[in-house]
């Protein structure tokens, strides 16, 4: 059977996943009466809850007799390296763009690497049915884009569609009838290739994702480059330099077939497929026959940019929420996700209860700490950290962010100012040309972003929207002021009493409710002043055995301020710890015990 291999790449929340659903549905995969859910291909618990996909995902299709093997790739910047690995698996991407928004901070990086790797784009502006649509002006920024990434002349002739991936119709010109994707199966298979392979030569494939399945065990999943393979066959792994580090007997071959995988007895040159039974093997390695020599080249991934310390928790109530407590555990946990993700990176500390971990930004690392903590992991996270440089000169640089702000024009003065105070350069400023918004465009140090995302929201009153790519390292660009305030900090250990919570409110807002257990050094509100006092929240009301004249007073406890895991992650300071368990996210002073603390501080000052 004939095969294409394309990968659909896009900015988030530009419509990849949903237009996959469409593909799926008029290709015939599904039957008529079939209930599916909408985002089919986002099945991880934490895609539906963010409404972003986060893993690379494929299916396959048929249509007229040739199977198009279909990869949805994450939008979000943190998860690149997820998109870098599967330009490698295709022969054609299907650049989607929405017709309000145009281009986007990572339109602009997924194209870049799709273009580095010689791919010609099908260029699709996708959600053509929106009110605000603006297909002709979206159109020559997509061409301009092109242009400043240096698109070859082969490139920059892209074949264009206008489609609604919601109500699964393309069109060359919005004038036709709108009825169906058939004009997109129909460009796929006229303008993308097919597979790039070597059938006579002997089997090599490189693994450009890897899973877990509990049942099968590790599945290394690429496209093969040359030969074919059967059940049973033995074969050598090849690592970065061509280094043999193991020789294994394939238990199974998997192939998509829709949404589902299927067994298949043997799998041929140019087909995707997922191989069980190695259990070295990872990603970037090749998968080939004993008389291969020479690794397949994987391309290169960008290098992390936030560092974060993950270590064991040792609050004084540890243990009781969670069942994965232990240095040993969390170790495991941690480089299992490095073997599968190769834009993170482990590290050991000094001490042998903390991990470094490296990734690509506050949305990559918070993903997996939100997962371990569903998987019953107990945590102590650190505040995160960029990953400084030295340049040729010995000059430190940083990593700088390109930030794209989309906010009514009331906003945007407040906005500048708060980007200045962080150090960003505002670039460009663009009206937009239907009602009040404006286009804000800054490139900001990493460090300086750190948090602010929340406060954003906030500023605009919701309606402001904020996109974000690593652009690249500049020079170390200054001191940039942190919080302002100082916080409240338990000098007992206890249950918190609502009265107690009620007469410190004078000092500042609470981030608890009466009656959840607190301990030394648990940071229980913020300050209003700039420093940092310890108070008793475990205080009741003193009793005594004389009658009083007045009524007591009733207690209203204003509602605490709830943290969410990315808004406490940049809420706490260096001296202190986000306490991460499966049911509650706490924050903490680094050193819980106060004269320890005082000691600590006077040292460093």
């Amino acid at each position: 059977m004939e095969l294409r291999n394309i990968a659909i790449i896009a900015h988030v929340d530009h419509g990849k996943t949903t237009l996959v659903d469409g593909l799926l549905k008029q290709s015939g995969t599904f039957r008529d009466n079939q209930k599916v859910e909408t985002c089919a291909m986002d099945s991880n618990e934490l895609e539906r809850e963010r409404g972003i996909t986060i893993l690379s995902k494929c299916t396959s299709v048929e249509w007229k007799g040739v199977r198009i093997n279909i990869v949805d790739t994450p939008g979000h910047a943190d998860f690149g390296g997820e998109v870098e690995r599967i330009l490698s698996m295709v022969d054609g991407v299907i650049l989607l763009v929405d017709s309000s928004e145009g281009p986007m901070p990572q339109t602009k990086f997924v194209l870049g690497k799709a273009l580095k790797v010689g791919l010609k784009p099908i260029v699709v502006i996708n959600k053509a049915d929106k009110p605000d649509a603006r297909v002709d002006d979206v159109l020559n920024e997509v061409f301009d884009l092109f242009v400043s990434l240096n698109a070859t002349d082969e490139q920059l002739d892209f074949p264009v569609l206008y489609a609604s991936g919601r109500n699964g119709w393309a069109v060359k010109d919005l004038n036709e009838e709108k009825k169906d994707l058939s004009v997109l199966f129909d460009l796929i298979l006229s303008k993308v290739p097919a597979p790039l392979c070597y059938p006579d030569k002997p089997f090599s494939m490189l693994a450009t994702t890897l899973e877990a399945d509990k049942f099968i065990g590790r599945l290394l999943t690429g496209k093969i480059y040359s030969g074919s393979i059967k059940a049973g066959d033995t074969v050598k792994v090849l690592t970065h330099g061509n280094k043999e580090i193991e020789r294994f007997r394939i238990t199974k071959i998997m192939a998509y077939r829709g949404l589902t995988r299927q067994s298949l007895d043997e799998a041929f040159a140019g087909d995707i497929v997922a191989i069980a039974g190695a259990s070295k093997g990872t990603v970037a390695d090749t998968l080939c026959d004993f008389s291969v020599t020479e690794a397949i080249e994987a391309q290169p991934i960008d290098p992390p940019t936030l560092v974060m310390t993950f270590s064991v928790n040792d609050s004084p109530i540890a243990g009781r929420e969670g069942d994965k407590v232990t240095s040993r555990v969390i170790a495991e946990r941690l480089q299992k996700e490095a073997e599968g993700n190769i834009a993170l990176k482990i590290s050991a500390t000094a001490s042998s209860d903390a991990f470094e971990v490296a990734g690509r930004g506050e949305l990559q690392l918070g993903v997996l700490i939100e997962t371990m903590r569903r998987e019953g992991f107990e945590l102590s996270i650190s505040r995160p950290r960029v990953v400084f440089h030295k340049d040729e000169n010995g000059q430190i640089t940083e990593p700088v962010d390109e930030v794209v702000v989309d906010v009514d024009e009331e906003f945007s003065g407040t906005v500048v100012e708060k980007m200045g105070l962080r150090r960003a350069e505002l670039i460009e400023m663009i009206p937009a040309q239907a009602g009040n918004k404006v286009r804000l465009v800054f490139h900001a140090p990493t460090r300086g972003l750190i948090g602010y995302h929340s406060e954003f929201l906030t500023d605009t009153h919701g309606t402001g929207v904020m996109n974000r790519s690593f652009y690249e390292y500049e020079l170390y660009k200054g001191e940039i002021e942190g919080r302002r305030n100082g916080v409240l900090i338990s000098s007992e250990n206890g249950t918190a009493i609502a009265y107690s919570l009620w007469k410190l409110e004078d000092r500042g807002p609470m981030f608890i409710d009466p009656n959840v257990p607190v301990y030394v050094g648990m940071i229980i509100g913020e300050h209003t002043k700039p420093n940092d006092i310890e108070v008793n929240p475990c205080r009741s009301k003193q009793l005594t055995n004389i009658r009083a004249a007045g009524k007591d007073e009733a207690i209203s406890l204003t509602p605490p301020r709830r943290m969410s895991l990315e808004e406490g992650l940049s809420y706490i300071q260096d001296d202190e710890l986000l306490e991460v368990t499966p049911k509650t996210i706490r924050l903490r002073k680094r050193i819980l015990d106060p004269i320890q603390r005082k000691r600590s501080s006077i040292k460093v000052e």
